[in-house]
């Protein structure tokens, strides 16, 4: 498989100050990347240094592959304000296919196919002209990721995806994401808390931390010290 993302002795803070520092990785094509560590340890900021949102201190983000960021889809973490937005579930959805649009001011039959496609891949079709504030937090999820899914052509982040989910909600969230990654070939870098779904899910992990890093595949992180580590405290 062919390699869409390198990060190489990359440093990540907040005005000047360094949080975690020497951050090297690849993506491959395909890949299911977990990013693990304590809270505080930079994985947020990292994802948004991926996205260009944030510049890294140091170091070097490259795209191969053709890769770009506007082939990116983003699922970020929800804030009280986001799930109180009053919009339709359609208006959210289509909103993911703002960089498709450029400057025209409507969506062409393309887009309005990608639009249905990915609300009823994500069984939310039906939902369409509910406002977004009235559903579940599982509902609202998948909302946001088939607005993600609008976006991204090769590779989706998702950053604390299940946060505020119910068990049942959760499984189901993970589930979808994992068949994202098998039968449509997206490639997946997620910032996750939950070891369990890391150890399940993941193909590689990346555990960043301010004296501590680990890359590599999942089988290799269980057995290192990093990994029994982390795994212990979280299953305390």
């Amino acid at each position: 498989m062919s390699i869409q993302l390198e990060c190489k002795n990359v440093s990540l803070g907040y005005e000047g100050s360094i949080v975690t520092e020497n951050i090297n990785f690849t993506v491959n094509e395909g890949d299911y990347l977990y990013i693990v560590g304590e809270n505080g340890s930079g994985k947020s900021t990292l994802i948004k240094a991926l996205l260009g949102l944030k510049s890294q201190i140091s170091g070097e983000i490259n795209m191969y592959g053709g890769l770009e960021r506007r082939d990116i889809g983003y699922l970020p973490q929800q804030t009280m304000v986001q799930k109180d937005f009053p919009a339709s579930v359609r208006e959210i959805v289509q909103s993911g296919c703002i960089n498709r649009v450029g400057f025209r001011p409507f969506f062409n039959r393309d887009e309005k196919e990608l639009i249905d496609n990915m609300m009823k891949r994500l069984e939310i079709d039906s939902l369409a002209q509910r406002c977004y504030r009235e559903l579940s937090g599982g509902q609202q999820q998948r909302v946001l990721l088939a607005r993600a899914l609008c976006s991204a052509k090769k590779m989706l982040l998702l950053d604390e995806p299940v946060t505020g989910l119910d068990p049942k909600a959760t499984n189901e969230m993970y589930e979808l994401i994992a068949s994202l990654n098998k039968k449509e070939k997206i490639t997946i870098i997620m910032v996750s808390h939950d070891i369990n779904a890391a150890v399940k899910y993941a193909a590689h992990i990346l555990h960043i931390g301010s004296t501590q890093l680990f890359f590599g595949e999942k089988k290799d992180y269980l057995k290192s010290p990093i990994g029994k580590s982390f795994i212990d405290i979280q299953t305390e």
